[in-house]
């Protein structure tokens, strides 16, 4: 349902029951508020909750261990300091 979903049957209940005086006999529309806020709540609470949930779960990533860098060499061209790094790689799995 979502959180917007579930706020806008708890406003829509409680204009049903606290603040609409209407009598349509065999309809107790306060009955309805209540009931359609109870759904609302109810949906507010699974939202957050599988939300809560969904950012609690943290996969990582496993760790290369198949590249080496050296240290980084730094020769210097016409007054330009140049950054270089070699890099070993080891067959198997793709980079």
């Amino acid at each position: 349902m979502g959180i917007g979903g579930s706020i806008f049957l708890i406003a829509l209940g409680a204009i049903f029951a606290f603040a609409v005086e209407a009598d349509l006999g065999w309809l107790n529309l306060a009955v309805v508020g209540w009931v359609l806020m109870l759904a609302g709540v109810a949906g507010l609470l699974t939202t957050l909750y599988f939300w809560n949930n969904r950012r609690r779960n943290v996969v990582a990533a496993p760790v290369r261990t198949d590249r080496v860098v050296a240290d980084p060499v730094v020769p210097v061209q016409d007054d330009q300091v140049m950054r270089e790094y070699r890099e070993v790689r080891r067959p198997g799995r793709p980079v």
